[in-house]
């Protein structure tokens, strides 16, 4: 019960973390925007650090969140740069249903089946990202989704492979597996800016939303771990992924984008799914 709430939240979390990154990649850019996220996450958590009586993580813990960090945040970038290019609500439904794929296979291998009751609801919540990322468009808006889904598959994959190796680096941890995975995919973001040899400056009028991206981002991430660690690692990931419905929800309140007949009933089927999974 308690790790489904946490696994809620995180999507509830994640969802309006990323309707805020969405619209701040569309003002400062993509890649900005990441790294921008990713260092005022890092020091929100260093700030909490001293108030959690946390053990020196081992070479295990660093192993895994060092790579899942590396990951995550690529995945973060695609993520970002396709929300600049398309309509958030397809983007973070399809990125959420390649991403949960891979955690809920590595769940299945590795922790067995579940119950009946959740399979079922598993099988409602692919539906149900399924549904509220369909669309009917015309030609032109045809083209321009070769141009994203791409980057969102990637996205899918990064963000699934985080799910997988955050969750083996935080059985007994909480903010050290996160500093070490922001450090890494903080790091990383850097790289690619000196590459690309880019001024990685906003304007500062811009830095209030980037930090109230930020803020939802962390705490998406904080509460997938409480679930991961109360509970089995796909229902976790499945019910984290849910944070679409969130993102469609205020991308129709705020920019007016439109949602079909297929998107609203998806959205009936993920609740559907949230309550079999909690009372599983």
């Amino acid at each position: 019960m308690l790790a489904s709430f946490f696994g809620l939240i995180s999507a509830l979390s994640w969802g309006t973390g990323d309707f805020i990154g969405g619209v701040a990649s569309r003002k400062v850019g993509a890649y900005r925007t990441v790294i921008f996220v990713q260092i005022i996450g890092l020091i929100f958590i260093l700030l909490a650090l001293p108030f959690f009586n946390e053990p020196f993580p081992d070479s295990h813990v660093i192993k895994w969140s060092t790579v899942a960090g590396i990951l995550g945040t690529t995945g973060f970038l695609a993520f970002y740069e396709a929300m600049r290019r398309g309509p958030l609500s397809i983007i973070a439904p399809l990125s959420a249903l390649v991403g949960a794929i891979i955690p809920v296979t590595v769940g299945f291998f590795t922790e067995g089946l579940p119950s009946t009751r959740v399979f079922i609801s598993f099988g409602l919540a692919f539906i149900a990202i399924f549904l509220v990322s369909y669309e009917k468009s015309d030609e032109e808006e045809n083209a321009e989704k070769k141009t994203y889904l791409p980057l969102v598959v990637f996205a899918g994959i990064g963000f699934g492979f985080y799910f997988v190796l955050i969750h083996e680096a935080s059985q007994s941890l909480i903010l050290s597996p996160m500093i070490i995975a922001r450090t890494a995919g903080t790091a990383a973001v850097i790289v690619f800016f000196m590459f690309k040899k880019e001024n990685p400056g906003i304007n500062i009028k811009k830095f209030p939303i980037l930090m109230l991206s930020a803020i939802f981002d962390l705490g998406g991430n904080v509460f997938y771990i409480l679930a991961g660690q109360m509970g089995r690692l796909d229902m976790s990931a499945v019910l984290s992924s849910l944070y679409p419905g969130m993102t469609i929800f205020w991308a129709w309140l705020i920019l007016k984008e439109r949602l079909q007949f297929s998107q609203w009933f998806g959205i009936i089927l993920a609740l559907t799914a949230i309550v079999l999974m909690t009372i599983a």
